[in-house]
């Protein structure tokens, strides 16, 4: 279960060991309130469900240190793409 926080590789795909702890928090906090998971695993150990999110790039901090999904990412980058624009038009 906890093997993946052995490895600098999680802590430095975070950020930092406050970082990574922050997102465990509030991911814990998310699911225990009755979010699903984003992956799936056979265990309902939350700490695994949330280490294996990380490991898989479903979930990241923001600059306000709030969770993002990579679903909420496509939304954004989604609705800041710039139009497309036929040369007729010029």
């Amino acid at each position: 279960m906890l093997e993946e926080l052995k490895e600098e590789e999680i802590v430095n795909k975070i950020g930092g060991r406050f970082k990574l702890s922050t997102l465990i928090q509030k991911r814990l906090v998310q699911l225990n309130q009755g979010s699903r998971a984003l992956v799936s695993v056979d265990t309902h150990d939350k700490m695994s469900i949330v280490l294996q999110e990380i490991v898989q790039d479903k979930i990241f901090l923001n600059m306000e240190n709030e969770i993002e999904t990579v679903g909420d990412l496509d939304a954004i980058v989604a609705a800041s793409e710039a139009p497309e624009l036929d040369p007729s038009d010029l």
